[in-house]
């Protein structure tokens, strides 16, 4: 009895003190994560974020950073609460929104457990053949894409065995000749950083900066400029890189959220020094472009020229680069001032030329985000705009209204209204109550005033399809016909959905700051027609086209961003508001929550 009492007091005792010892530890690490300090370092294993032995740190860099800039130092500034001030709940909202968020995380396990029985550690599921596909590198994208949705859903059992799988993901091989720089770091350095904020599990650290360590290659070339669409084996195999003479503005300006993360959490500054090269490339250029204030959707990074194409948006080849411009500013607690002065002279010359007023039967006050291009004809600059509108463009309305708060700014709140009621809009407007991926929409000549005119939209038609007689309203109306056009659009372009994501994002975001109770019933109309047209025995497909009035054809695709964005959205807007609050976290263009330095 002695003797067992001699071994076991002494082991006791150093169980107390191990447990106190990691549970200190994690909150310590949450504390340094989420605060200003980046002096004192938190205890991590060994490996985790400093392994030479790793493959991609082993290679040869042939074109060293002479002067690494330095994180930014001082203490976060206290800025403007983002989020509203939500009242008491009464039981009754209570019940329904809870009953709400059960719905989707059903819907969301539901494709889970189809997706871990027919294609775990692939990067998607095929929603109807069940078969797998590897589009994204053959890095389990779905998988490391789910994994914050786990955690926030709180099914912890599901959230470890992936964690166990995600570990072992082999980042030294891809399925992909050509790795797209821009959509491995939202997806999957993006997916890693955010589940290890939430959970403090180092695996998921020693997975990002395996990932970080991966991407950093793809910027070692003459000027230190990444190479967007990046020869992942050629790099592999040591050889001499250089940026490409042609890039997409999203692919070079939306890596900044993620390597600046990676750098304050690790303590390294190389991947903040990265993207920081590129972001006084657009600072500089930013009021010498042809439409000063934006950029073009195309750049020169071999030449550092990101100021010569001639068209310029908020959409598809632009988006994300400048939803980060707020975003890094609340990210970094105001340390990064310049993400502020970039943000708002961009979106006065968005406010003034991109968007624009449909003209539509109700005469519903919206926007629509356009393209614009510009011509210089005889020394004359001249403006041409795109009455576009893209479902993809819909994270705008949260952008501004990000935007809007930080900086107070209400004319950016306005105008984040207008956007996501205009996305709402387009929903409705649909014969099945989905959006399309893009379209044409007929202007008011005024955003203040704008009457609906049935023959000025007929004409609006057929100068869109092309016809030279804009007066044959016969013509008009085969078109019409033809097409299926709802009253108020001119064309559809693009009639599919594949799940995307943007709409609800906004509309998530702007409840959150507005606490506007009509956006939670928008939201589940939204999400009750996507599931009633997509789901599938297995999962939820894509749609080719939704202006059919019913079944829409389904196409076998569910990209992992249905599971890492959309329901992750659907699911928060009907969370208490303290879940995953706007005043402590900030979303990647991923729907990847990370922790800011408050």
């Amino acid at each position: 009895m002695i003797l067992r009492r001699s071994f076991w007091f002494p082991l006791g005792i150093a169980l107390v003190l191990l447990f106190f010892y990691y549970s200190w530890t994690i909150q310590y690490i949450y504390r340094w994560a989420g605060s200003g300090s980046m002096e004192k370092r938190p205890h991590f294993d060994a490996g985790v974020i400093d392994d030479e032995d790793y493959f991609w740190r082993k290679l040869p860099t042939h074109y060293p950073v002479q002067d690494m800039k330095p994180l930014p130092t001082g203490t976060p500034h206290k800025l403007p609460k983002v989020q509203e001030v939500f009242g008491r709940e009464s039981e009754k909202d209570a019940t329904i929104r809870r009953k709400r968020q059960e719905t989707v995380k059903k819907a969301f396990t539901r494709c889970w457990e189809s997706y871990k029985a027919k294609a775990f550690m692939s990067d998607e599921l095929a929603p109807i053949s069940g078969e797998s596909k590897d589009t994204f590198g053959g890095w389990g994208a779905t998988l490391v894409d789910s994994l914050d949705t786990l955690w926030i859903m709180s099914m912890r059992e599901e959230f470890e065995e992936a964690v166990a799988a995600a570990a072992d993901v082999n980042f030294r091989t891809s399925s992909l000749d050509s790795v797209n720089a821009f959509e491995t770091t939202i997806r999957y350095l993006g997916g890693f950083l955010s589940a290890y904020d939430l959970s403090g599990d180092q695996r998921l650290l020693r997975k990002a900066r395996e990932v970080g360590d991966m991407l950093y290659k793809a910027f070692d070339t003459p000027n230190r400029m990444p190479i967007t669409r990046w020869d992942f084996d050629y790099a592999a195999q040591e050889g001499q890189q250089i940026a490409p003479s042609t890039a997409l503005l999203a692919e070079v300006g939306s890596l900044c959220m993620e390597f600046t993360r990676l750098s304050v959490i690790t303590g390294d500054p190389k991947w903040f020094d990265a993207t920081e090269r590129i972001r006084e490339v657009f600072e500089e250029q930013q009021g010498t472009s042809r439409l000063p204030g934006m950029w073009p959707f195309t750049l020169n990074p071999r030449e550092k020229r990101f100021n010569f194409d001639n068209t310029f948006g908020l959409g598809a080849l632009a988006d994300s680069t400048y939803e980060y411009l707020p975003k890094m500013y609340a990210l970094m607690g105001g340390l990064l001032p310049s993400y502020r002065t970039m943000y708002e002279e961009s979106m006065k010359t968005a406010l003034k030329h991109i968007f624009y007023r449909p003209m539509v039967p109700d005469m519903a006050d919206i926007l629509i985000s356009g393209t614009l291009h510009t011509n210089n004809e005889g020394g004359k600059t001249t403006l041409d705009v795109e009455h576009e509108g893209q479902h993809l463009v819909c994270f705008a309305g949260g952008m501004l209204a990000v935007g809007g708060k930080l900086f107070e700014k209400p004319d950016h709140l306005e105008a984040a209204r207008k956007l996501v009621d205009g996305c709402i809009w387009t929903y409705k407007a649909m014969p099945l109550g989905i959006m399309p991926e893009t379209f044409f929409m007929a202007p008011c000549e005024s955003q203040t005033e704008c009457e609906w005119d049935e023959s000025l939209w007929k004409r609006a038609v057929l100068y869109q399809a092309g016809e030279h007689d804009l007066t044959d309203m016969a013509k008009a109306e085969e078109i019409i016909s033809k097409s299926r056009l709802p009253k108020g659009f001119t064309q559809i372009k693009e009639a599919g959905y594949i799940l995307r994501p943007e709409a609800i994002e906004s509309i998530f975001i702007l409840y959150r700051v507005t606490g506007r109770p009509d956006l939670l019933e928008s939201a589940w109309t939204m999400f009750e027609t996507i599931q009633e047209y997509t789901k599938t025995p297995l999962a939820n497909a894509a749609l080719a086209d939704v202006t059919v009035d019913s079944n829409p054809p389904k196409e076998d695709s569910m990209e992992s961003f249905w599971m890492g964005e959309t329901l992750k959205y659907f699911y928060l807007v009907f969370s208490e508001p303290e879940l995953i609050s706007l005043d402590e976290w900030v979303f990647n263009t991923e729907a990847h929550p990370f922790k800011r330095l408050i």
